[in-house]
């Protein structure tokens, strides 16, 4: 056969090849989950990745579609490195094509990617990383965040324990988690005094000297004390806290918000103590939860977790988003399908704030009760701290 002829079918090949693989993409809506799968925070980067799924399969009735183009995942581990994470989430743009990103795990990390979705004009929903910053001075209007933000945690938080009276010392992660979290708890504690902040590396395994300068802070104040602790990661210092008995020989008390089951363990030592959290598996009532505690329950034979949750929400509000486009993954279009939607997740309905894309959400005041029926601290609901019951600022500057 001669060469030229051998050239054009080679590019007719190439070109039928090329087409084919465009039509099966144009049936297809891709989807790029980050988590941090390895590092500190892995054991949350993993029930994000369960969560999503079982959202996607819950969202879409088991079709994993919607208007009749399949859903694929793409996933991706950004090992707790920001330069990681910003290259992936590029890659994800670039090279596999995603139409939507989720994630990721630490707040570090998404600060980091937050360019890259205003470089590459696509959405990015950011889950669980809770920085204030994110939806803040560091923001972008291709972002969204199903997961809360730092200030609805001391917000709700601060509706527990902002007692004239009280006296708190913190510690927290050194990291925008951390140091956005302290801020924001400054901000909403109005009544009670905070007399001392502490901020240790996320990793750190010896406790012994920071809670030592809170101790040496705290004991001689008057009031109730209290050490108010804004940690993620392992390992977690509430073991190292409940083995020096504080209470006991101080009159020093904790305080903490909501935490992954195996963290929770600890609580049992700390019963009675109160405090806010994002989601316990036992408290919401309404048919998006009872769903996704079943399902968890059937495939893992463990209640669904913290970030389960989170990664469930996520999901509920792609599918959303994708069904009021009808499956239209056109960026401006989607961006003006999730401004100000409301989306039912397990915590009830969420909705995107049209100012910033932060979720709007409850929050829950809980009280630890040792039950021998389980392994960690049950946190028993007090009340729901409702979405517009928490006056959260809008930090964005643009």
């Amino acid at each position: 056969m001669h060469r030229r002829t051998l050239v054009a079918l080679a590019i007719l090949a190439a070109t039928v090849v090329a087409t084919s693989g465009a039509l099966a993409q144009a049936k297809e809506i891709r989807i790029a989950l980050i988590a941090q799968k390895t590092g500190p925070l892995e054991a949350y980067a993993k029930q994000t990745i369960v969560g999503f799924y079982m959202g996607l399969d819950y969202a879409t009735g088991g079709t994993l579609q919607v208007a009749g183009k399949k859903l694929v995942v793409i996933e991706k581990d950004d090992q707790a490195k920001p330069d990681v994470g910003k290259s992936l989430l590029a890659a994800a743009y670039a090279d596999d094509k995603v139409d939507i990103a989720v994630g990721t795990t630490g707040s570090p990390v998404a600060l980091a990617m937050l360019p890259v979705a205003e470089e590459y004009k696509k959405i990015l929903i950011v889950e669980p990383a809770v920085a204030d910053s994110i939806t803040g001075d560091k923001w972008n209007k291709y972002i969204f965040r199903t997961g809360r933000n730092s200030s609805q945690d001391n917000a709700a938080n601060a509706a527990v324990m902002d007692v004239p009276g009280n006296v708190i010392a913190i510690l927290a992660n050194d990291n925008a988690f951390g140091r956005d979290g302290v801020k924001a708890q400054k901000e909403f504690t109005k009544k009670a005094r905070i007399v001392h902040e502490e901020y240790l590396p996320v990793g750190t395994a010896d406790f012994t000297a920071g809670l030592q300068r809170i101790v040496d802070k705290l004991k001689d104040q008057p009031g109730r004390k209290f050490i108010s602790v804004a940690w993620s990661g392992a390992p977690s210092p509430f073991g190292k806290i409940a083995d020096l008995d504080l209470k006991k020989r101080f009159g020093i008390e904790l305080a903490t918000g909501g935490n992954i089951l195996p963290v929770m363990v600890s609580y049992k030592q700390f019963e009675g103590m109160e405090g806010a959290l994002y989601y316990y598996f036992g408290i919401p009532k309404n048919p998006v939860n009872e769903a996704l505690v079943a399902q968890h329950y059937k495939q893992f034979k463990t209640p669904p977790d913290f970030f389960t949750a989170g990664g469930f929400s996520a999901a509920m509000a792609v599918v959303t988003a994708l069904k009021k486009t009808n499956g239209d993954t056109n960026t401006d279009k989607l961006i003006s399908a999730m401004e100000g939607m409301s989306f039912d997740t397990p915590k009830g309905k969420m909705t995107f704030r049209k100012e910033d894309h932060q979720a709007m959400q409850s929050m829950y005041h809980f009280k630890i009760k040792n039950d021998p029926a389980f392994a960690w601290g049950v946190p028993e609901l007090v009340r729901e701290i409702k979405a517009e019951e928490m006056d959260i600022p809008i930090r964005n500057k643009r």
